[in-house]
């Protein structure tokens, strides 16, 4: 698999980080090829395009940090069709999974095209009118580091809003600005209005996010292969409390009613903008994917053990400790289970 230039995102304030990107850059130095360091993390924050080029349009992107780092890498390789390789050197980890010390023995095993490619759906979204930060509350509510500008308008359509340069890996989250103003939403799924929150937020995830606020929020673990639209509303002032799971193809929107306080649609856990009542989001399925790497075929299900550190019922103690797979019986896979996902068989 050739690599024609390598775009570095890494966490600075992890010494580790720094010491890697200096390894990924003399590997590069090593191979004749070109290595841009991406700073994801200037004052004034770039559009996911706008990284894109100026990094020269790396088609290999390479993130060293936990999963907050990944995601910002992300969103620029999604949006410029580039693969991206995740050096995990956070504390949950579900997006990377290549350790630091093997950072350059991932690398060559691009070279000689020997890593999986894993896709991903992402999630972008339209508006009634463009986002913005009103002034004076970027300050506030922004996280740590310089926030993002507010995504730009992509087109805007009569009737059908404005669709917004931005990618979602994990989700769009709408909730609500004021302690003692909730959020009041209508929220339509494919068209058709499943019911009126009064709550302190709405979250639309997909199944790779499932894992992160949705999941905070009591909504279900999915495998990151389910082609899925997760929406799950926060503190919802009503009976019904429940995660909505919708096909790819069902759009998910919400209307903001008219006695809503304003609220805060965040992207991937970033501030972008501020919308009020009368406004609308819909959100969807991207156009493009995210080309995800790895060295091997992902565990999700042990890691999901490892990282929730899952403790097994104390009732089943008696039966001692269940094996780490469930292998099949014999080297021969029955014909009608050949398409599963299965452990190799026992010889």
């Amino acid at each position: 698999m050739s690599v024609n230039r390598l775009g570095v995102v890494v966490h600075e304030g992890r010494p580790v980080a720094v010491a890697a990107a200096h390894a990924v850059h003399g590997w590069c130095d090593g191979h004749g090829i070109p290595c841009t360091d991406i700073d994801v993390w200037r004052e004034p924050r770039l559009s996911g395009r706008e990284e894109a080029e100026a990094a020269g349009h790396p088609d290999l992107i390479v993130t060293l940090g936990g999963d907050g780092t990944f995601l910002r890498g992300a969103r620029i390789a999604a949006q410029d069709g580039a693969r991206v390789l995740g050096v995990n050197l956070g504390r949950v980890g579900f997006l990377t999974d290549v350790a630091c010390d093997d950072v350059l023995t991932a690398l060559e095993a691009v070279l000689r095209d020997e890593v999986q490619v894993e896709e991903r759906l992402t999630l972008t979204l339209r508006t009634s009118r463009p986002l913005t930060v009103p002034e004076g509350m970027e300050a506030v509510l922004r996280g740590r580091g310089p926030a993002l500008p507010p995504p730009a308008p992509r087109t805007g359509d009569p009737g059908w809003g404005v669709a917004l340069d931005a990618t979602a890996l994990n989700d769009v989250v709408l909730e609500k600005l004021a302690r003692d103003r909730q959020i009041a939403v209508a929220v339509y799924i494919a068209g058709h209005l499943l019911a009126s929150y009064s709550a302190d937020a709405a979250i639309v995830a997909t199944a790779t996010g499932s894992t992160a606020y949705s999941f905070a929020a009591g909504g279900p673990v999915l495998s990151p292969r389910v082609e899925a639209l997760v929406f799950t509303p926060v503190a919802p002032h009503m009976p019904f409390n429940r995660t909505v799971i919708a096909a790819p193809d069902e759009p998910i929107a919400a209307k903001i009613l008219p006695h809503s306080g304003r609220i805060a649609v965040s992207i991937d856990g970033e501030l972008r903008g501020v919308l009020g009542p009368g406004d609308w989001v819909g959100v969807y399925p991207a156009p493009h994917r995210l080309r995800l790497l790895r060295l091997r075929p992902a565990d999700f299900y042990q890691r999901l053990r490892e990282r929730f550190r899952l403790a097994d019922a104390p009732a089943t103690a008696a039966d001692g400790v269940a094996p780490e797979v469930f292998p099949p019986p014999s080297p021969e896979v029955p014909a009608d289970m050949s398409t599963l996902r299965l452990p190799p068989p026992t010889a």
